[in-house]
């Protein structure tokens, strides 16, 4: 009787290798995510430093520059969010791959809902990341006195 259930869980493990790779995957992406989180938090900070020696036009441009840090640190912020939503999704697919296969349930239909979510929310990673990519290179633009 294991050997039944062992030859009926084998598929289970096979269909549940791709969420795994999706964890991997955007795990490497919320790494990257907190780096430049960090990153932007701690140049937010050095220019708050300048800030309070800087006078008239340089102090303008300093807190130009904050404002756009704040705005990034937020969209990153948001990026990080729906990546951890991703992998609560992939995750939640994974046990469910399990228990359906375990309870002999159908359940096409959660599963598939589960794995589009679970897309969907790392599209708006990607999205808000590409957001914040777009702000970084306006404050390279700044920095360098074209705006």
């Amino acid at each position: 009787m294991p050997s039944t259930q062992l030859s009926q869980l084998i598929p289970v493990l096979q269909t549940a290798v791709g969420p795994v790779i999706l964890i991997s995957g955007v795990g490497l992406l919320l790494l990257s995510l907190t780096n430049r989180f960090g990153r932007a938090v701690d140049r937010t900070r050095q220019i708050l430093r300048e800030m309070r020696v800087a006078s008239g036009d340089e102090r303008k441009r300093l807190a130009a520059q904050v404002d756009n840090l704040c705005q990034r640190a937020h969209l990153i912020q948001l990026a990080i969010i729906y990546s951890t939503v991703s992998l609560l999704f992939a995750a939640v697919l994974i046990i469910t791959l399990f228990f359906t296969a375990l309870m002999k349930v159908e359940s096409a239909i959660v599963i598939a809902a589960l794995f589009i979510c679970c897309l969907l929310s790392l599209i708006c990673s990607l999205i808000t990341f590409i957001m914040d990519i777009r702000l970084s290179l306006k404050a390279l633009k700044m920095e360098m006195g074209h705006e």
